[in-house]
């Protein structure tokens, strides 16, 4: 495929920080159609990151939007397995076994006066 001219791009997004730039980078090297990706801090007192990506032809833009959908799938996949092996602990014999309370998170631990 021939190179275009939007093969390359550097992306800036503002307030964000190490966490979802490496999480981006790390999608972005999954995909075979790149063939560089790095993230930048300009500044550590400023919020922004710099993420620079090169494909093999088809645009940076598209390849970017596409990895940080994938990002979002691992995410809402990760969170599914997270919530449901809370769900199998807490319905186990071992919460039982432990006399956990399962109360309401509501924050009120308050006890009443006596």
């Amino acid at each position: 495929m021939p190179k275009s001219e939007n093969s390359a791009a550097t992306f800036s997004l503002t307030d964000e920080d190490h966490t979802i730039a490496n999480a981006v980078r790390f999608t972005l090297n999954q995909d075979p159609r790149v063939t560089f990706c790095g993230y930048s801090i300009p500044h550590p007192s400023e919020a922004r990151v710099n993420i620079r990506v090169q494909t093999a032809g088809d645009p940076a833009r598209e390849v970017l939007k596409d990895a940080c959908q994938n990002l979002m799938l691992m995410c809402r996949h990760v969170r599914c397995t997270f919530d449901k092996a809370v769900e199998d602990f807490k319905a186990s014999n071992a919460v039982k076994a432990m006399k956990i309370d399962s109360q309401d998170s509501s924050g009120d631990d308050s006890e009443e006066s006596e």
